[in-house]
């Protein structure tokens, strides 16, 4: 039950462009506070609001989070982002925000590749 009007393309761009960009580096004012995936970006439907305005349900990136993961306190962080099935949840658990900013820009790649052909009709091998 999406209501998020945001072009999902355009949102998965937006987000590797953030990552690309160090949007996830620790912040000056507040360095010992860890960002989180998604939620600490305009990707989230929720982003700026200081309790959660609109259930996840809303949210674009539902539609990658299996079933079973969908009534999660964060569903986006159970998007699984490799062969390996590894999720934001859990490379946030192993604290290497390197390996985490690799694993989701290589799937939103993969994503974003994903959509344009679907779009364009063309798909490559």
């Amino acid at each position: 039950m999406t209501t998020d009007e945001r072009d999902i393309l355009e949102l998965l761009k937006d987000e590797l462009n953030f990552i690309e960009k160090g949007g996830y580096g620790r912040s000056v004012r507040t360095p010992w506070q860890n960002k989180s995936t998604f939620q600490d970006s305009l990707s989230c439907i929720n982003y700026g609001y200081p309790y959660r305005a609109h259930p996840c349900n809303e949210c674009h990136l539902l539609q990658f989070v299996s079933p079973e993961h969908r009534t999660e306190e964060v569903p986006c962080h159970f998007i699984p982002l490799n062969t390996d099935g590894e999720t934001i949840e859990e490379l946030e658990m192993q604290d290497n925000q390197a390996k985490l900013e690799r694993e989701v820009s290589q799937w939103l790649r993969g994503k974003i590749k994903q959509i344009e052909e679907e779009r364009t009709g063309h798909a490559t091998v």
